[in-house]
């Protein structure tokens, strides 16, 4: 295999897989949905769908479809660099486009009844608990790394496919009920919300040193045995441990800030209502007086 570059990102990518078919059946459903509401009459905000299609869906691509995946089985940095974005970025940006909400407003009758069941599942409200959905974000990675799975997954196509997608869903499951915009059973409110992002920072520190430190290989000799002249495997294990170290660490600091965003604006929100809601009593105060000054004047 020739080196890694910055340009075997783009001549060696492929679309050959069942992701970039789950991809586009996914964008298009999504648009499908987005026409839907326009042709009768509704809006749909741009930047969901910006969100969602652009950067949650095509950061998916981006690592699986492009000439990175075809180096995600040599170079454990390049794996780790998938790690991060199917597991922490796309599931953040696919949350907040709220493809639940616009399938609830495009679906009617038994269609729409059978979504909200899905949502509101036992099994739904146990997998979305923030709680349940932190341990197995945490728990996951050094669960793969340091046992003989992440061994199984470069040697079997079918396993590694799987481990792709368990990234995505684990990353769902913790990012939706935190930052997510639609509507999910048993949501914490945003200071325990914005407590359970704070913890979950330390873990990214925690692998990513643990893995720069090892003094075994990811994988066993698996990377040795290919005899690539070009990398060293001990000090690619060591590149991959700081990717997973620094970029946890960043998009981590970054979604508290986000988190803190939609707290702010959901905080104005609240009180322009109880605001209009004094403003409410305030008129039928008046009311109420005008009608006894009238009533006595008479």
């Amino acid at each position: 295999m020739v080196p890694f570059t910055v340009s075997s990102v783009f001549t060696e990518a492929s679309v050959d897989s069942w992701i970039a078919v789950v991809l586009v059946v996914a964008a298009g459903l999504y648009l499908y949905g987005v026409h839907r509401l326009r042709a009768r009459g509704d809006q749909w905000p741009l930047s969901r769908t910006l969100l969602f299609i652009g950067a949650g869906l095509g950061s998916i691509a981006a690592v699986t479809v492009s000439g990175l995946h075809a180096y995600d089985t040599t170079l454990v940095s390049v794996h780790m660099v998938q790690h991060m974005v199917l597991s922490m970025v796309a599931p953040i940006f696919l949350a907040l486009g709220a493809p639940i909400t616009l399938a609830l407003r495009v679906l009617r009758g038994a269609p729409r009844k059978r979504l909200l069941a899905v949502v509101h599942s036992r099994f739904a409200r146990v997998m979305s608990f923030p709680l349940v959905a932190y341990a197995l974000f945490v728990a996951n990675p050094f669960v793969l790394y340091f046992t003989g799975l992440y061994r199984l997954t470069l040697e079997n196509w079918f396993a590694h496919e799987v481990v792709h997608a368990h990234f995505i869903l684990t990353g769902c499951l913790f990012f939706w009920p935190l930052l997510g915009l639609d509507p999910l059973p048993g949501r914490w409110p945003y200071p325990g919300r914005a407590l359970l992002m704070v913890l979950s920072v330390p873990f990214h520190t925690v692998l990513g040193l643990t893995i720069m430190q090892s003094t075994t290989l990811l994988g066993g000799d698996w990377y040795p045995s290919l005899g690539l002249s070009w990398v060293d495997p001990w000090s690619d294990q060591k590149v991959a441990g700081g990717i997973l170290w620094a970029g946890g660490e960043f998009v981590s600091v970054t979604m508290i800030g986000v988190l803190l965003l939609q707290w702010f604006k959901q905080s104005e929100r609240e009180a322009r209502r109880i605001d209009r809601e004094l403003d409410r009593q305030e008129a039928a105060a008046a009311a109420a007086a005008a009608r006894t000054a009238a009533e006595g004047a008479a």
